[in-house]
């Protein structure tokens, strides 16, 4: 529905409610509708705070991507927030990252608040999840929360096989691009284990119905997404830990590799000096010096000097 319009821009917050077993989108604001709002201007959030009752404090919590996941209850108001499973693609690198959805439940309506678009909340409102029903908030929000849990099991595995596809290419060269690529998927699994930690701590707090009661249902849909969670906390520290043990090996292999090419070029610089060492004493015309007067005596010296050295250099592991 719009509500809103200034000069060319449409200020949208969208309706759903189930109809015939779907979620669909509706017109306008029906009480125990799913709002959903995404980046929501400064008439949106007094629309939200007036009309629907939303908590000033938690509309702002939601609008802040630096907020962690967290449980709080204000008078009738429960605030959910939730780090959700990000992925960005450019050309061939992904980066992986986290952005919080706000899952806001009021007397009348259960409201969803995000800074970005979210695949999720896209998965919902396009009735891709079976057994959805937002007039049921609780179990909504549950649902909301389940399925965040999966994409971060789903982003974990793709992180796993690029890491593996990453590896192959370091073994045949070692690229700067490869290695970069490897530093940011440390970095994405170093932000899925944090948000994956907060995000445990809030299902910890729902499962004790400290902010509202679960029926035997929803509470075991809320341990299954604990036991995903957990899942996927084990899984992000088994593979950060093994990418740290590589990305240390990749460093060694570098740090080798570079004395091996100093060795070599020390080595192939010595044998080139040999014959400006050997030309510059017989440069001299000094009559002292013997076979002077032996024109391919310097050629011989040189031969035999640069064929002992490379020998040597050679038994040594120099070249």
């Amino acid at each position: 529905m719009i509500l809103f319009k200034r000069g060319e821009e449409l200020d949208v917050i969208t309706y759903h409610k189930t109809i015939d077993g779907k979620i669909v989108k509706i017109n306008g604001y029906e009480s125990g509708c799913w709002v959903n709002c995404v980046a929501p201007t400064e008439m949106e959030i007094n629309y939200l705070m007036s009309s629907l009752g939303v908590e000033p404090e938690f509309l702002k919590a939601s609008l802040d991507e630096e907020e962690s996941s967290r449980i709080d209850k204000e008078e009738d108001n429960t605030l959910i927030i939730i780090d959700s499973p990000v992925v960005d693609r450019t050309g061939k690198n992904f980066t992986y990252y986290t952005n919080p959805v706000s899952i806001i439940i009021t007397p009348q309506n259960i409201v969803t608040i995000s800074v970005k678009e979210n695949s999720v909340i896209e998965e919902f409102s396009a009735s891709l999840i079976r057994f959805a029903y937002p007039e049921n908030k609780i179990r909504f929000s549950i649902q909301i929360m389940a399925r965040i849990a999966s994409k971060y099991l789903q982003y974990i595995n793709q992180i796993i096989k690029i890491t593996g596809h990453v590896e192959e290419e370091l073994k045949e060269t070692m690229r700067n691009e490869d290695l970069v690529q490897l530093l940011e998927i440390k970095k994405s699994l170093v932000y899925f284990s944090a948000s994956i930690k907060a995000i445990s701590n809030v299902i910890g707090k729902m499962s004790r119905k400290r902010h509202f009661s679960l029926n035997e249902e929803d509470a075991e849909l809320l341990e299954d997404v604990a036991i995903e969670m957990r899942q996927a906390a084990e899984m992000s520290e088994i593979y950060m830990n093994i990418l740290s043990s590589s990305m240390e090996a990749y460093s060694s292999l570098i740090s080798n590799n570079l004395n091996v090419v100093m060795k070599i070029l020390a080595s192939i610089t010595l044998i080139l000096s040999i014959p400006t060492i050997v030309s510059g004493i017989y440069g001299m015309n000094n009559p002292g010096i013997p076979f002077m007067d032996r024109w391919e005596i310097p050629f011989i010296l040189m031969g035999v000097a640069i064929v002992i050295t490379w020998a040597v250099l050679k038994k040594k592991d120099m070249l």
